[in-house]
């Protein structure tokens, strides 16, 4: 089934580690939260290492380095070499490297990660609009970033420079909650400047060219938790997804997903990876996964049945994508998605 047409989560006798040799992860709300690992991640992740899938990491946080965000997986269990890590940075960075001379002085507004992966393009950082940048880098900077540094980005970009952005992922997981990602930042500069960024990040071809660049991925399946990153993102270079339900998104913003947000699987966790995934079928006038049928009447989704909630949320996303086709469903699904608990 193509990306387009999709109309419900496919199914797959195979399990997921399997079926794709890559697994492209994402790290906030996929692996971790707010520093500590997401139940089931570490031991699923060993165990489809363990049967010979490769594990890379790719994160719209431009804040850490590689070599940081690997040490980091390292104590939490997960092993990992800086090679495995693909961030925002080094996206925005070859971007910017593909426009700019070799030696060019670029302000940065964010953390060590994106100066890190300038200086690896051969790009110089600086950290005023004094210092005569060519160009302003922007990403995620932690939750201490100083107001002044927008301030300074504003100056520059003022003067005429061209704008670049890690992301534009308004929110960002933490273990206290959602808290405001870059693009929240990011607005606040285009509001000051009226200028619109250059940004590579997931969802943007940008991030996709870093990630098979790095992993050589031959059948990769993206992981994710929001479908404005990842889905839209696996969406765009045409490869299969996995959402799980650890993160931002939830059952019902999931239901109500146009074509280019709408996963290829879903499961609860990273131990969907080690499994296949149950059918969806059409049945008469509803959709059917397990023991729930899921229709539509009237302005209404309807799901009857019993049995494992996924499978019962797996069938309201046939039904509420099959009647929404190419758009994006309008249809009340609250009653049926609270019936299953998510």
């Amino acid at each position: 089934m193509s990306q387009a047409s999709r109309t419900r989560p496919s199914g797959s006798s195979t399990a997921l580690n399997e079926a794709y040799d890559t697994a492209l992860l994402d790290l906030d709300g996929v692996v971790y939260a707010g520093g500590h690992a997401i139940v089931h991640a570490v031991d699923s992740l060993g165990v489809a290492r363990d049967g010979g899938m490769h594990l890379a990491y790719v994160t719209n946080n431009a804040l850490r380095t590689p070599a940081a965000v690997a040490g980091h997986l390292t104590e939490l269990g997960v092993p990992a070499e800086p090679a495995d890590v693909i961030t925002s940075a080094q996206a925005v960075a070859r971007l910017m490297a593909d426009q700019l001379p070799a030696g060019a002085r670029v302000l940065v507004v964010g953390g060590e990660g994106l100066r890190v992966a300038l200086r690896e393009r051969g790009l110089v950082p600086v950290e005023s609009a004094d210092d005569e940048p060519v160009a302003v880098a922007q990403g995620y900077g932690g939750p201490d970033m100083a107001w002044g540094r927008f301030a300074e980005a504003a100056y520059a970009i003022a003067r005429g420079v061209p704008w670049f952005a890690s992301n534009t992922d308004l929110t960002i997981p933490s273990a206290r909650g959602i808290a405001p990602g870059n693009g929240a930042a990011v607005e606040v500069v285009r509001i000051a400047t009226g200028a619109e960024p250059q940004v590579a990040g997931k969802p943007l071809p940008p991030m996709h060219r870093e990630t098979v660049l790095r992993t050589g991925a031959e059948r990769p399946l993206v992981v994710g938790d929001r479908l404005d990153t990842d889905i839209e993102g696996a969406f765009n270079g045409g490869v299969d997804s996995l959402l799980v339900l650890t993160g931002v998104t939830d059952a019902a913003q999931l239901v109500a997903a146009g074509p280019k947000h709408r996963p290829t699987y879903v499961d609860a966790d990273l131990r969907g990876l080690l499994t296949g995934q149950p059918e969806v079928t059409a049945s008469g006038d509803g959709f059917v996964c397990g023991g729930w049928t899921a229709s539509v009447r009237g302005d209404e989704l309807v799901l009857e049945g019993d049995g494992d909630v996924l499978d019962g949320l797996r069938a309201l996303c046939g039904a509420a994508w099959s009647y929404a086709g190419d758009g994006s469903c309008g249809l009340d699904a609250g009653k049926a998605v609270a019936r299953l608990g998510l």
